[in-house]
């Protein structure tokens, strides 16, 4: 019954596959970016699952007819042995094809497919911290080359002895923060410094934050929804100035989207004495005030992101350990130890990001208990 109850699922989804294939062929949709780029995005989940409805439908039916095959008696050793090979594959190939599809239908995070900033920075240990954070830029650096990613280098303060005490940098690619974002947290190495003479092991932190790239804002304003008055300037500006209502007022009824109360905005503009630019300049001072406040909400959710994602770099909220000495590196969410250090920094790292989000499907399918 399960099989069913997936396939139904999956039979569900056809009138809106079909739905969107005409719509991305529409001129007026089209012509609609915003829109043309989250359909196409839209077709290209659903055609994947289309893909993979088609072959379980065909390996249930195989399955049953093979059986079908073996319980009637065929008489044939051959058509026989085919069968038996046959039940064989679809009993092997159907449980694994049931998990892809159920993962296809969890939800995605809509931020998963977006690019990404990298922020390091050195945290507990002075500079060896500012070394080790150069050490996982460097990895991070080589990771992105391979992925075939686009590092750009944004803000760098370079540490006292190399390294650096904190660099950002832009990552641009496909599912860029989707990959990335498992690196957010607090990154703890224990090996011997440069600078150490004795040749004592010391413990350092350095904190990694990956945040999805803010897309860019659009301030929507129903201009006619705005209200103009003219009036007369006042003030030195020769003889125009005081006869002609080159002056403007302009109130708009703007609904802030962090408290939902609706505040009335008031700007007057009497920088020209040509009334049409004065116009626009109010016009543009009112876009510029929306877009401030609404980038002012867009900046308090980064900050708070940030605030969860990286700690103060102290060593007790550590999600990885590189140890030098043994060669060894353990990510502490998921007990995953390697002994590959070297291959690791690097930019070896993908195996271990495949482990987290293996892990993560795995709480993703739980909670959606499909």
């Amino acid at each position: 019954m399960a099989e069913n109850t997936l396939l139904e699922k999956l039979d569900g989804l056809v009138a809106r596959f079909e739905e969107v294939s005409t719509l991305i062929t529409d001129p007026s949709v089209i012509a609609d970016q915003q829109r043309y780029v989250r359909l196409t995005k839209e077709y290209k989940e659903l055609e994947d699952l289309m893909n993979a409805r088609k072959e379980y439908a065909n390996l249930l039916g195989n399955l049953q007819e093979s059986k079908d095959i073996l319980l009637g008696g065929e008489d044939d050793p051959e058509m026989r042995e085919m069968a038996r090979e046959e039940v064989a594959l679809c009993e092997t190939r159907i449980p694994q094809l049931e998990e892809e599809i159920k993962l296809m239908l969890v939800p995605k995070d809509p931020e998963d497919a977006k690019n990404a900033i990298l922020e390091i920075r050195g945290g507990t240990g002075g500079d060896e911290a500012a070394l080790f954070a150069g050490d996982l830029f460097r990895m991070y650096t080589k990771y992105c080359e391979a992925k075939g990613w686009h590092l750009e280098v944004s803000s760098a303060s370079e540490g006292a002895a190399g390294g650096f005490k904190e660099i950002v940098c832009s990552v641009t690619g496909t599912d860029v923060y989707g990959t990335l974002k498992y690196e957010s947290g607090v990154h703890r190495v224990q090996r011997v410094p440069a600078t150490e003479t004795q040749g004592r092991v010391h413990t350092s932190a350095a904190t990694v934050a990956v945040l999805p790239e803010a897309e860019a804002f659009d301030v929507v304003i129903n201009e006619g929804e705005i209200k103009w008055d003219t009036f007369r300037s006042s003030g030195a500006g020769g003889q125009n100035v005081n006869k002609v209502e080159s002056g403007v007022r302009l109130r708009y009824n703007w609904k802030n989207p962090n408290t939902g109360v609706v505040e009335e905005i008031l700007i007057e503009c009497t920088e020209t004495p040509d009334q049409p630019k004065n116009k626009e300049r109010a016009l543009a001072r009112l876009r510029t005030f929306i877009y401030d406040k609404e980038h002012q909400k867009y900046v308090d959710d980064i900050a708070s992101r940030r605030k969860t994602l990286v700690s103060t770099g102290d060593r007790s909220a550590k999600i990885r350990t590189y140890n030098y000495p043994q060669g060894r590196i353990t990510d502490h969410r998921i007990n995953y130890t390697i002994y590959n250090l070297s291959a690791f920094m690097d930019g070896d790292i993908q195996d271990c990001i495949d482990h987290l989000i293996i892990a993560e499907n795995a709480e993703r399918l739980k909670e959606s208990e499909l």
